[in-house]
């Protein structure tokens, strides 16, 4: 039951993580403070912030390696795909290669479920781009970006967070 719960909730993630307006300057704010959390935290991610016509942020940490851009950009096609986070589809699917069903027609050069991609939503516009998060487990990835997004919009994030992983 726990995947259903997990899903539930990144649905009210969504739901409640809506902007008023977004623009080059809520970008970079929520780019640097996912920057700032990163280097003292010293997690090795890259940070992307993108409305679907051009990037507004982009960040790379110590320790992010070469293959981290390339996962952001395809749970950047994920979700302009998808209008959804890649962690909630992850959850959805269920598919430890990573791979859309067939079906779907969507290339793994492209396309990949893993968690990191959220929508940015704005409130009468619709989903108008997506923050992406890459070098951490999914579902931690997912976490930095959803923690980012509380705090800039003051919402209380205990009532949003996912609970740890347990192995």
């Amino acid at each position: 039951m726990a995947v259903a719960d997990d899903i539930a909730l990144i649905r009210k993630q969504e739901e409640t993580l809506v902007f008023a307006a977004f623009d080059e300057a809520v970008a970079f704010k929520i780019g640097s403070a996912i920057r700032d959390r990163a280097l003292a935290e010293n997690l090795p991610v890259i940070v992307e912030i993108r409305l679907w016509d051009r990037p507004l942020f982009y960040a790379a940490m110590p320790g992010s390696n070469a293959s981290n851009p390339d996962w952001a950009r395809r749970k950047i096609n994920v979700v302009r795909r998808f209008l959804r986070s890649t962690y909630r589809l992850v959850l959805e699917q269920q598919r430890p290669d990573r791979t859309f069903k067939v079906g779907e027609g969507l290339d793994i050069a492209d396309y990949v479920l893993a968690g990191g991609g959220f929508p940015v939503t704005v409130k009468g516009a619709g989903v108008i781009g997506v923050i992406a998060v890459s070098g951490l487990p999914e579902r931690e990835d997912h976490g930095v970006v959803v923690d980012a997004l509380c705090d800039h919009l003051s919402i209380d994030k205990r009532g949003l967070a996912l609970a740890a992983e347990t192995e």
